[in-house]
């Protein structure tokens, strides 16, 4: 039996658009009180590494936790600006992809800071900041796709001004390996949370009461989930 299910879902897409904003905006906070440029975050994760795991950790959280909202927003979108949507969506998902490539040497760096020193990981990081790969042909579409995303997402009337300009804001936020919290970057998460998180919380709202089924498999899954998620951090 055909149904008008799209994927992922619209209670995962509106999770999405609570949780991924709200997520980017704590970890944009949590490390505002250090300096934005790798020396002064490496040397911060020494001093405060339980602070500064905390914020990466949010951050990168939300930057993947946001997908699900990308994908049903470009699918609203493309109800009446398909070109638009495409362009939009897929500029912004490579865009989370480069911020997701971006963490994992965050990780490695900070992981370094707190057993190294900073020092040795802002040798390391400085010598090789500049490397060449496949995200250095990319690295416009973090701030470029969600202007495209704002505009398609007004002229769709997806969002209104003030939501569609919130999406935009995220175009600010700066790019590259380890940077920290400037004005700019909490404009841009405070902008997104405006953008989605109460379109999230309506979706939800006016979301269908799940059915018995679907709750019997959700608490059976979610133990499951957590002792795989538990099992992988082994190794």
């Amino acid at each position: 039996m055909e149904t008008d299910y799209v994927f992922p879902g619209r209670r995962v897409a509106a999770v999405s658009m609570i949780l991924g904003p709200v997520l980017l905006l704590t970890g944009t906070l949590l490390r505002s009180q250090f300096n934005f440029f790798f020396p002064d975050q490496l040397r911060a994760m020494s001093d405060h590494p339980a602070l500064m795991t905390a914020a990466y950790t949010c951050f990168l959280a939300g930057n993947v936790l946001l997908w699900p909202a990308i994908v049903a927003l470009a699918t609203k979108i493309g109800r009446t600006r398909p070109a638009l949507a495409a362009w939009g969506g897929l500029f912004v998902l490579f865009g989370l992809f480069e911020r997701t490539f971006h963490a994992g040497i965050d990780q490695a760096a900070l992981g370094l800071a707190g057993r190294r020193g900073p020092g040795f990981a802002e040798s390391v990081v400085s010598e090789s900041y500049q490397n060449l790969h496949l995200f250095s042909f990319l690295s416009f579409t973090i701030m470029f796709g969600w202007y495209v995303l704002a505009f398609a997402a007004y002229r769709a009337k997806a969002l209104g001004v003030v939501q569609s300009i919130g999406l935009a804001s995220m175009g600010l936020l700066p790019l590259g390996v380890l940077k920290g919290t400037e004005i700019v970057s909490i404009i841009g998460t405070a902008g997104l949370c405006v953008a989605l998180v109460p379109a999230g919380v309506r979706a939800l709202l006016e979301s269908p009461k799940p059915s018995r089924r679907s709750v019997l498999l959700t608490a059976v899954a979610v133990p499951v989930l957590g002792a795989l998620a538990f099992a992988s951090s082994m190794g």
